[in-house]
């Protein structure tokens, strides 16, 4: 069935910004500005580039593909102003709902506003808001507990030994502090952290947050770190510093962050897969947009701590 908001939204809303959006490949030229043959149009904002939303974006067109919806894509680039602006643009298009992967959690109070005012649902991925009363839905990541499973190996692994603990966070503002918050706050009291530094989800800045961590706390146990892009840029910056012994744990459950796991590069990671949220993200957008009383508003996204011994119950990360 086709949702009857559109009806009911004005159509005179500034299209300034629109050509930077992109249309994916879920329809012909005709279906460009809307419908065809009642099909769903959806928005999709992603928030950076990373390898983890690379894979989401694949997942949400691929699936919006099997699904028949048209979808249009844009990336915010971890900037909150441009992310309302993307969403700004989205509604200029006209879609039926908005699928938001944000940068920054505060900010999704002003974008929530802005689709709403407009009559479009936004669906969000990863992470929530506290008050989910005017969002669609959420295919929610528990990365507080992400965070925990690895603060949970470190425990594990220490044995009650007193350790020195550095962390490597993502980008300030959404997951990654969620992601810390639920690390540090699952470390034994024997685990000390000990530094504390944004790699802002990019390698390179990642390597050079590493080499001077390992300077200054040579004798460092851990290292607990945002993602597995990051971490090889880590694993690598401790290495060349003759700081093989320090453990790395992290998250993703990529293909690579796999190997690295088989390999002892990392000691785990915790596997949340970007394909399922796409998938979850795009198939429930639609179900609660049609009223299917079968779709949960909340969807909660597996997590699995992976290590050497169970590296084949890792989901699938990306689409292939």
């Amino acid at each position: 069935m086709k949702p009857t908001a559109r009806s009911r939204r004005a159509a005179a809303v500034s299209l300034a910004g629109v050509a930077a959006l992109v249309l994916s490949g879920c329809g012909s030229e005709s279906d460009a500005g809307g419908d065809v043959d009642g099909s769903v149009t959806l928005g999709f904002v992603n928030g950076a580039n990373t390898h983890f939303h690379q894979c989401l974006l694949k997942s949400v067109e691929e699936t919006a593909k099997t699904e028949k919806a048209t979808l249009y894509s844009a990336n915010s680039k971890q900037d909150a102003g441009t992310e309302l602006s993307n969403i700004e643009d989205m509604i200029a298009r006209n879609v039926d709902a908005l699928i938001v992967q944000t940068v920054n959690v505060d900010a999704l109070e002003g974008d929530i506003a802005k689709a709403k005012s407009a009559g479009i649902p936004i669906y969000l991925t990863s992470v929530a808001t506290s008050d989910l009363s005017d969002v669609l839905g959420v295919a929610k990541v528990d990365l507080k507990q992400a965070g925990a499973l690895d603060a949970g190996w470190i425990e594990k692994d220490a044995a009650g030994k007193d350790v020195k603990v550095g962390i490597v966070a993502g980008a300030p503002g959404a997951a990654s502090d969620l992601l810390v918050g639920g690390f540090k706050g699952a470390l034994p009291a024997t685990a000390k952290v000990v530094a504390n530094q944004p790699g802002m989800f990019n390698p390179a800045k990642a390597q050079d947050v590493a080499e001077n961590m390992i300077q200054a706390q040579p004798d460092l146990d851990y290292a607990f770190v945002a993602n597995e892009e990051m971490a090889f840029a880590v694993r690598k910056a401790f290495d060349a510093a003759g700081a093989e012994d320090v453990k790395i744990v992290t998250v993703n459950g990529t293909d690579e962050g796999l190997a690295a796991v088989t390999s002892g590069e990392f000691s785990a990671t915790v596997a949340n897969s970007a394909m399922s949220i796409g998938q979850t993200a795009v198939k429930n957008t639609i179900g609660l947009l049609n009223k299917d009383k079968t779709v949960d508003k909340i969807a909660n996204i597996p997590l699995v701590l992976v290590t050497k011994d169970n590296v084949s119950e890792a989901p699938q990360y990306c689409p292939k």
